[in-house]
């Protein structure tokens, strides 16, 4: 997910410039025109590239620095969270289980997650689409022991998946309290069952409705503090398309 989300982030500015979110005809045509010339407008800047690069060398070091052994697939697959989540459900189970066919012959038991969607569609839902699925799940937050960070005071958008679905809501708080990060909390901004969305992943079907929920979850953010950490690729791309005075930095990116 870390990989793909720039070019989520230029596809959702693609989708919006034609029009994407009107419906119809107009919709079509966007789609269309999206996926004609997808390839050449959607290339991600470098540092966007650099962007996702960090954050998964950091993790990584953080596991190695943790005495955890892990491998990397060549060629991993992705998970195929987003047709589930956007109701393709019948492309999910087929995409599914060609997934877990791949895993299985390349000897893989176990797999570390470095995303709440890609951890939910594994863990929780890969179950119910796959006969026999015997594969565990892990997180990266419940292997690393971090001992630094380079922000001391940060408010916390939380992924409504690893809050709400995962139960990692006090998880990544531990993690910053054990660094020495404040994290300045609100029972109706950040708490548990209060805490609003940040407009994903309906931003690839309307991603108009998308900006204007994350605009929202801007402003009561900003009231907390002006730095944000996020937990998952795609709270960040859509908080950080919604403006503001406010910097989005990536758990991964603070703690180390």
């Amino acid at each position: 997910m870390y990989q793909l989300a720039p070019l989520i982030a230029r596809a959702v500015d693609l989708l919006e410039k034609v029009g994407a979110s009107s419906g119809g005809m107009r919709a079509r045509l966007a789609a269309a025109g999206a996926k004609l010339f997808g390839g050449l407008i959607l290339k991600p800047s470098e540092e966007e590239l650099r962007w996702a690069e960090r954050i998964l060398r950091n993790i990584a070091n953080m596991l190695n620095k943790a005495g955890v052994q892990f491998g990397v697939l060549k060629d991993e697959p992705y998970s195929g969270a987003l047709l589930y989540e956007l109701g393709f459900v019948d492309e999910f189970a087929d995409y599914a289980r060609e997934v877990y066919r791949y895993f299985k012959e390349h000897g893989v038991e176990e797999v570390i997650t470095v995303d709440p969607h890609t951890h939910h569609v594994l863990e929780k839902v890969y179950p119910e689409f796959v006969d026999g699925f015997d594969i565990k799940v892990v997180s990266y937050m419940d292997l690393v022991k971090p001992t630094k960070a380079n922000v001391s005071k940060v408010v916390i958008h939380d992924s409504c998946l690893y809050a709400r679905y995962l139960d990692r809501y006090d998880v990544y708080r531990r993690m910053l309290d054990s660094v020495g990060v404040v994290h300045v909390e609100d029972p109706y901004v950040t708490g548990k069952a209060y805490s609003g969305c940040c407009g994903g992943p309906i931003e690839s079907v309307k991603p108009d409705v998308a900006k204007e929920v994350a605009k929202i979850r801007v402003r009561q953010l900003a009231r907390l503090s002006d730095v944000v950490i996020t937990v998952c690729p795609i709270c960040y791309v859509n908080l950080s398309r919604a403006g503001g005075n406010i910097k989005i930095f990536d758990l991964a990116e603070v703690i180390s």
